[in-house]
């Protein structure tokens, strides 16, 4: 995995590659998590981090080119395991108050994957003297903070309350 790996810079590049990786797959599983939610407040959150999801995209792919670099040659294994267990739960058999909870769980676990890579990344931009690049990775590990919070937010307020009483 790291074997071409010598300085910062080198691991920096190569976790651009796994995270542009993760959100291409994020923007594939999306549309199936959409469909299996049936909370509509749920779906409309899913909606807007499909749109989001393609802006941050559009924002990697400005560093890969400030970088000289193509930004795919690298799979983010993590994010396919954790969109594998979202699969398991798009096609579970559950009540579909418990079935939009799990969803939440299983969103919240693809945001805060996304939120370690990002701060990472931009912790690197910064001590690499990558400052414009930090401020595009800043951006979007603001945007996945939000998102998380929504979630919490819905799951709180509605999701899990319905959970219960089902």
């Amino acid at each position: 995995m790291f074997a071409s790996v010598g300085t910062l810079e080198e691991l920096f590049r190569e976790k651009l590659q796994e995270l542009y990786d993760a959100e291409h797959q994020i923007l594939k599983a999306l549309p199936m998590m959409i469909e299996a939610a049936t909370s509509q407040e749920l779906k409309r959150a899913f909606d807007m981090h499909l749109r989001q999801t393609q802006g941050q995209i559009g924002r990697l792919e400005q560093v890969f080119r400030r970088l000289d670099m193509d930004p795919r040659g690298k799979v983010c294994t993590s994010m396919r395991g954790i969109l594998a267990e979202g699969e398991e739960i798009v096609a579970m058999r559950a009540d579909p108050e418990v079935k939009d909870a799990a969803l939440i769980a299983a969103a919240q676990h693809v945001e805060h994957h996304e939120i370690v890579a990002y701060g990472t990344l931009r912790a690197w931009a910064r001590q690499l003297g990558h400052h414009d690049m930090a401020q595009v990775l800043q951006q979007t590990l603001t945007e996945e903070e939000q998102t998380d919070r929504q979630l919490t937010q819905i799951a709180e307020q509605a999701v899990n309350l319905r959970a219960m009483r089902s």
